[in-house]
Parts: structure tokens; C-alpha cells; sequence
């Protein structure tokens, strides 16, 4: 796995869970257990994690802003982890049980721009769902 691709699905991460404005302890636990045991981010530094987050922030910030980051984060992600950049946005809005309107519209700017079916995005949002839910009280 490329440094490169790695930090791509690290930068979706991080702009799934800043989507609603607000990264929340959780969220960040979450990316940080994701990066710690995905065999996709076998390999990586978890020393880089604050570089690659600053560097999504630029991005974010920078004149192409939003619609730039995620053109780069696509081109730069094979097309076989295409399903799994959606699974982890997916797993990273979906740790507080509810998703605000800004994360749903995120997501489902991300489920436009990558070469996935309905049918796999639906099973990926039904499975982060069943993997959240908590004992009924």
C-alpha cells in the first residue's frame, strides 16, 4: 500500500468527521483505532497522523477547497479501494449513532464521485449501523 493511498483514505476520514463542522473525541478515537489495526494502513506511521491531518486541513482550506480535495483523494486511491474509502467514511460519521445533515451530504457527495453501485453503499451503511448499535435500555 503507497504512503500516498494511505493518506488519501486518512484525508476522507478526517473530512467525514469535520463534515458536521466539529471533530468530536470519538471521531478521533475512531480514525486512530481504524489506522491502528486496518490492514490497509499496514505500514503507516502513526507519527505522520498530525502531518496528514494538517495537510487536509490546507487542502480543505486551499483554493480548490472541498470538490479539490476529493478529485485528488479519487485519482490518487486504486480503484479496488474505492468501496473501502466509502466503509470508512461510513464508520467514521456513524460512531455517534446519529448523522447530522452535513455528514449525510457528504456522504453522499463521496457515493457520486466513486465508481460504487447503490447496492454496496447500502450494504456498507446498513453494516456500520448494526456495528454502532448499542443494547436497547
Amino acid at each position: 500500500m503507497s504512503t500516498a493511498a494511505q493518506d488519501a483514505l486518512i484525508h476522507l476520514m478526517i473530512v467525514a468527521a469535520t463534515s458536521d463542522s466539529a471533530i468530536t473525541d470519538r471521531e478521533l478515537a475512531r480514525i486512530q483505532a481504524l489506522i491502528g489495526r486496518l490492514p490497509v494502513f499496514e505500514g503507516f506511521d502513526i507519527d505522520r497522523l498530525e502531518d496528514v491531518a494538517n495537510a487536509c486541513a490546507d487542502k480543505l482550506n486551499g483554493p480548490e477547497g472541498l470538490d479539490g480535495l476529493l478529485d485528488q483523494v479519487i485519482d490518487t486511491l486504486p480503484k479496488k479501494l474505492q468501496d473501502t474509502a466509502y466503509a470508512l467514511a461510513v464508520e467514521v460519521t456513524a460512531v455517534d449513532l446519529f448523522l447530522e445533515q452535513e455528514e449525510l451530504r457528504f456522504l453522499e457527495m463521496l457515493r457520486d464521485r466513486l465508481e460504487l453501485d447503490r447496492l454496496t453503499t447500502a450494504a456498507i451503511e446498513v453494516a456500520a449501523r448494526a456495528r454502532h448499535r448499542r443494547m436497547p435500555a
